[in-house]
């Protein structure tokens, strides 16, 4: 698709990519010159083919543990490796393309987990009258979200890539550009992540799919569990590589902060509420027996995950209005920037490096999104004869998009976190109240609501992660408009994979044990205040002790998110983060006389094995869910008592024991040759 010239061999990205220009100073890109293969059929197929790994992956592990996979990373070493197989090494542009295109996945799933789940959730719910959602609407809902994202970024690209250029730090961009940049030397490690992603999609299919051993370890076998549960403390570990490397990846301190708020949950409020509770005789909504009846995970599930629900709202709350000063700043600097766009940068006279789709493109695409979002509003979602409400929905779609989508991208360029959670919640409250105002109460008013909240976090998410993109094109010289084109096409694929997992491990049932979908369950809480569909009032004020207690981790300076996590998920998933985060610390932990070299080449292997097992395990979720779909029990080889009994728990210590021996151990043999 492009012309069929080589490259020049590649010496590293310029001295200047992440400065500030001197007067007169220009920055020329790592690949300047024309005729080298960008856009082939190489590049696209395999883009799309790991957006689809991706998407899926990156939807369990959001569902399963409230947090997703940054996917450029491991695309671009894997897009680098992949090339060997070839006579022919991809071209430097070739692997920017594939990242573009894969990277798709990551913010398509980090908008849809936020909205889609909850509908899921209310659907479920005995007299709700939400309908169920359709695979086909959570992918239009994805794809309309993230084309508005990207056609709001691109008259941005001039003031965010030229204008401000070294001004951001643009963290995840850096890491990512370095390592295409660096090209040959990071073709082994292609194999190190493809190794670890088998060995992960191994250990998670044994215990997910085939139950060779305990899928989740409670050590009632080895004395402290048992010896826990008598004081009503419930110890569970899930029996999962992926989740492990999950707490791996984020580190030791936010592992540890996540699994303080297990802490408190399991070993603090569960015992405390059963100390009390158990002299109360009858039922206390949202519970259906006596509390004195219940054992530790009832009571969490009906009563301490509520809090765990309230703390997520009131940090994700406190987060907008924390960041609102700084955001109403970047609304001003992005609505200037608009002013700053390209000219005639479509033109053949343009160099390629500065070509552009055209403000008239984005015009038109606008349009074309109003209308699309319109007929969805009025006839996709159940509404008959509402085009008023299709109209007003599509108008905050629009208004609160192009008001913060520029701002997601601001914050990912700055501090490479989107913070999009908050502002989805702003969302739903704005959607809400509008919808009640027009007479659209009940399910279908929550339907419509976390539709219009579907479109708009996907849209605030897709900017962040486009902006990334052009980014490290812009450092390394590839083409604008062939990544906002081919930028489309990523969304689609990404939407179609992450709509078919949803659907799959909707069949598990989301807000369960085994489904968690955390950031989804805060959203449905909220709407049931909004739309008053539940009258629980010790349901509400649960909620709002999780509130205030998220106030107090703030005014403390603790992430109040972080631990409002770990009180919400079940601390089956939060003890093996924990374990992770110890593993990465002592796979990390310096010794007398290590070099710079030695630390970094330990830091790099172990994110990968850690990455590797992470996508290794993601992905065989998805497929262990869809098989359970029609076999239940898997393909099991140990019985049911004998996987939960002693064997089963014993297999699953060893395995678990042995995996970290093998992250550390291998981790820590990098040599510094191989950074």
């Amino acid at each position: 698709m492009s012309d069929a010239t080589e490259s020049t061999p590649i010496k590293g990205l310029p001295e200047n990519y992440r400065r500030v220009l001197e007067p007169g100073e220009d920055y020329v890109p790592l690949v300047p010159q024309d005729g080298v293969l960008e856009v082939t059929t190489r590049s696209v197929l395999y883009g799309m083919l790991f957006c689809a790994i991706f998407s899926m992956a990156a939807a369990y592990l959001a569902l399963r543990v409230g947090q997703g996979i940054e996917a450029a990373i491991p695309i671009s070493i894997l897009a680098i490796g992949i090339s060997r197989f070839y006579l022919r090494r991809s071209t430097i542009l070739e692997n920017v393309i594939i990242t573009s295109i894969g990277a798709n996945s990551g913010h398509v799933v980090a908008g849809a987990v936020f909205t889609i789940p909850a509908l899921y959730m209310l659907a479920g719910v005995p007299g709700s009258n939400v309908p169920y959602p359709q695979l086909w609407q959570v992918v239009i809902v994805s794809f309309l979200g993230g084309c508005l994202g990207i056609l709001f970024l691109i008259p941005l690209r001039h003031n965010f890539m030229v204008d401000n250029h070294g001004v951001f730090p643009w963290p995840e961009a850096t890491a990512t550009a370095e390592i295409l940049a660096s090209g040959e030397s990071v073709g082994n490690q292609a194999k190190i992540l493809a190794g670890s992603a088998a060995l992960g999609m191994l250990y998670d299919g044994a215990s997910s799919m085939f139950r060779a051993m305990s899928e989740t370890i409670t050590l009632r076998h080895a004395y402290v569990g048992a010896k826990l549960r008598e004081q009503f403390m419930a110890f569970n570990m899930l029996n999962s590589a992926a989740t492990m490397s999950i707490g791996y990846i984020i580190g030791l301190r936010y592992s540890a902060v996540i699994a303080a708020g297990s802490i408190l949950s399991t070993f603090v409020l569960v015992p405390m509420i059963h100390a009390i509770g158990q002299h109360v005789p009858g039922a206390l909504p949202p519970g259906t027996m006596p509390i004195a009846q219940m054992a530790p995970e009832m009571i969490f599930k009906n009563y301490v995950r509520i809090m765990g629900i309230g703390a997520i709202a009131g940090a994700g709350i406190m987060g907008v209005l924390a960041g609102m000063p700084a955001m109403i700043k970047s609304i001003g600097k992005n609505i200037a920037g608009l002013r700053s766009t390209e000219k005639v940068e479509v033109s053949n006279h343009v160099p390629r490096t500065a070509r552009t789709l055209p403000n008239s493109f984005v015009g038109v695409g606008l349009l074309i999104f109003c209308l699309c979002s319109f007929l969805f509003f009025s006839f996709g979602v159940g509404m008959k004869g509402a085009f008023f409400a299709a109209f007003v929905g599509t108008l905050v779609v629009m208004v609160i998009a192009f008001l913060f989508a520029p701002v997601a991208a601001r914050a990912i360029a700055t501090i490479g976190t989107n913070p999009i959670s908050g502002m989805t919640m702003l969302t739903l409250i704005i959607t809400g109240l509008v919808m009640l105002k027009l007479g659209f109460g009940g399910g279908l008013g929550m339907f419509i609501t976390l539709m219009v909240g579907g479109v708009v976090c996907t849209a605030l998410s897709a900017s962040g992660a486009f902006a990334t993109d052009l980014k490290i094109g812009h450092w390394i010289g590839a083409t604008p408009a062939r990544q906002m084109w081919l930028k489309f096409l990523g969304t689609f694929v990404a939407a179609l994979f992450t709509g078919l997992a949803m659907w799959i491990m909707s069949k598990q049932g989301f807000g369960t044990a085994a489904v968690p979908a955390p950031q989804a369950s805060a959203m449905r809480e909220i709407l049931d205040g909004i739309f008053g569909t539940t009258a629980m009032p010790l349901r509400w004020f649960l909620f709002s002790l999780g509130v205030v207690l998220s106030l107090v981790l703030r005014m403390v300076e603790l992430p109040a998110l972080g631990f409002a996590l770990g009180m919400y998920l079940p601390i089956e998933v939060n003890t093996p983060l924990f374990l992770g985060g110890v593993i990465s610390w002592i796979v990390n932990r310096r010794s007398q006389g290590d070099t710079d070299g030695l630390a970094k080449a330990r830091e790099n292997r172990g994110i990968l094995v850690a990455s590797g097992l992470m996508a290794g395990g993601g992905i065989v979720g998805v497929i262990a869910s869809a098989f359970k779909i029609k076999w239940p029990e898997g393909f099991p080889v140990l019985s049911a008592a004998s996987a939960e009994g002693a064997l089963g728990e014993w297999l699953a210590i060893a395995a678990m024991t042995a995996l970290c021996v093998f992250v550390v151990v291998y981790s820590r043999a990098a040599k510094p040759a191989e950074d």
